[in-house]
């Protein structure tokens, strides 16, 4: 009789511990999230960047216009997340990074005749995004992670109907991210690529944002 209601205690001992520590796991005592991070532009600086050569054997009359002094101005951005589960978030970001150039006359000596450096385009996300962690641990996660939205494409230029203003579709992988928190705050490095364009002969963004790095906290 004594040995089955050892037996018995024992059991309940093993059920109360197994059901609190499966409390625990589901509990999320932080389920939002706000950061800001800061992402490269790879493509952009690839795609746009200073004329490999300028022409100096040309009679001074000659007039020629340049694309010079590239600015890269990188990618900030801002996304908030809701954890519902352990291994599923949902939430939204902003995205936005920007591009400028001087436009530059010389003459066909290579001769600086006029600077203009009031030109720029940018592009501008605003997307949802789900993320999936598949590996948790109270001060690591690993996950990875997926945002579909919109690209507002603007600047200087115009496009070929005269707008300088369009609209475009925009999606961003999370194919590998790590955070590391403390307490309530955290850092996080992603590496994936954020992609935008308006139809196949206009592409804004082409695996731009290949790593982007930021800080947050949970609340």
């Amino acid at each position: 009789m004594n040995k089955h209601l050892l037996c018995t205690l024992v059991g309940l001992i093993c059920l109360t511990i197994g059901l609190r520590a499966e409390d625990r796991w589901e509990y999320i005592d932080r389920p939002n999230e706000i950061r800001i991070g800061w992402g490269d532009q790879l493509f952009e600086s690839l795609a746009w960047h200073n004329p490999t050569s300028i022409t100096t054997t040309m009679p001074t009359t000659a007039t020629y216009a340049y694309k010079e002094h590239y600015r890269h101005n990188q990618h900030i951005w801002v996304e908030y997340q809701r954890r519902f589960k352990h291994w599923f978030s949902f939430g939204g970001m902003i995205d936005m990074n920007e591009v400028g150039w001087d436009i530059v006359t010389r003459d066909g000596r290579g001769t600086e005749l006029t600077r203009n450096g009031k030109n720029y385009f940018y592009n501008f996300v605003i997307m949802p995004t789900v993320r999936f962690t598949y590996f948790h641990h109270p001060n690591v996660n690993l996950y990875s992670g997926l945002g579909v939205g919109i690209d507002i494409n603007g600047g200087t230029e115009t496009d070929t109907k005269g707008r300088h203003t369009a609209v475009g579709a925009a999606v961003n992988f999370t194919v590998f991210g790590v955070s590391a928190n403390y307490r309530r705050w955290f850092a996080s490095v992603e590496c994936g690529g954020m992609y935008a364009l308006r139809d196949m002969n206009t592409v804004y963004m082409l695996s731009s944002r290949i790593i982007a790095v930021g800080v947050g906290a949970r609340f």
